[in-house]
């Protein structure tokens, strides 16, 4: 609780349920790619496919579930882990990708490529996600009909509860109050 009284947790929930369909874009977008890469380049390179697309995926998912779980905590710790969660994530992804050896058995030029190209396909599956929802940043208004505390607050000033919000008129239906 913070001194006003009012809690510093957010109350909104924190939804990372576009790591599933991202799932399974980055899984079709897999499939279809390793067997190219397999005839363009061999079994290396569709093993970097199948590399890249993993370590994007769970770089994803680890960071979905990181900062759903510091928002939950209150809403200030979002960004700091997530930023702390991308730092982790690129060490371990440049001490990986640094130990592998550039004559071995896992193309490391088709590693990278993929994951340029499966972080660029989970933006934009992230990016859809969030162009189809119905986020609110603040309250959404009360139905028309209900008694809320800000409507009967608002019809007793004789003021509007807010500026977005149709009051019906009895006398004039349809008008704003």
């Amino acid at each position: 609780m913070t001194s006003s009284g009012t809690s510093s947790r957010s109350d909104a929930p924190w939804d990372i349920s576009f790591l599933r369909p991202g799932v399974l874009v980055t899984a079709a977008a897999t499939t279809v790619a390793a067997p190219v890469a397999a005839v363009v380049g061999g079994w290396g390179s569709a093993t970097g496919v199948v590399a890249g697309a993993a370590v994007v995926a769970a770089f994803f998912c680890v960071s979905a579930v990181v900062i759903a779980w510091a928002g939950r905590i209150d809403d200030a710790f979002a960004l700091p882990a997530a930023l702390g969660t991308f730092l982790v994530k690129a060490l371990v992804l440049f001490g990986v990708l640094g130990a592998i050896p550039a004559d071995g058995w896992l193309d490391r030029l088709t590693l990278a490529w993929t994951v340029i190209a499966a972080a660029l396909l989970w933006s934009a599956v992230q990016a859809r996600w969030v162009w189809t929802r119905q986020l609110y940043y603040v309250p959404p208004p009360a139905p028309p009909g209900s008694t809320s505390g800000s409507a009967t607050a608002a019809a007793s000033t004789g003021t509007p509860a807010s500026p977005h919000v149709l009051h019906p008129d009895p006398e004039n239906p349809g008008s704003r109050a």
